[in-house]
């Protein structure tokens, strides 16, 4: 068993963050993700959100464990937990936690090592996915004022319209 941990912190208030984590999948920078479903999701008596997702992937395995079929034998299991930043209410603690576990052969210590880079390296690309998510999220947001704004102009032009 091997486990990898990270720790970020994102320039957005937990609130964002958290909403953006919710509609990560599907994104265009992570195609690897070909379902999500959710197992379970509650807030629980200290207001804490807990989510249990279960993500199908297809995401590239070192080559060594293709070639040998071990893919049923690994298991990885991840634990993302975000928490308003101590000392900035504007900011986001993100803390990462994978257990990888690969079982029944004499090279899991460095398949496990393997897989422990490559979780890595994706969680990089997952950061940065959030952060698309994010202006994504603040662009519609806009749209939609925009829009209401509009549509109130409109409302205000007819309704003056009709009193003359």
């Amino acid at each position: 068993m091997k486990i990898w941990t990270s720790e970020h912190v994102f320039d957005h208030p937990w609130e964002t963050v958290t909403t953006a984590a919710m509609q990560e999948y599907p994104n265009p920078m992570n195609p690897g993700v070909v379902g999500v479903d959710v197992l379970d999701r509650h807030v629980d008596p200290s207001g804490k959100l807990h989510c249990h997702r279960l993500l199908s992937t297809e995401w590239g395995l070192p080559s060594i464990v293709k070639s040998i079929s071990f893919t049923n034998m690994v298991s990885v299991d991840e634990r993302l937990i975000y928490k308003p930043h101590p000392q900035d209410p504007e900011k986001t603690v993100l803390t990462q936690e994978a257990i990888i576990t690969v079982k029944g052969v004499s090279l899991s210590s460095y398949l496990e090592g393997l897989m422990a880079s490559t979780i890595s390296s994706n969680a990089n690309k997952g950061r940065e996915v959030m952060e698309w998510v994010i202006h994504k999220l603040n662009a519609e947001i806009e749209e939609l004022t925009a829009s209401a704004r509009g549509n109130i102009r409109t409302l205000m032009a007819a309704a003056a319209f009709v009193e003359k």
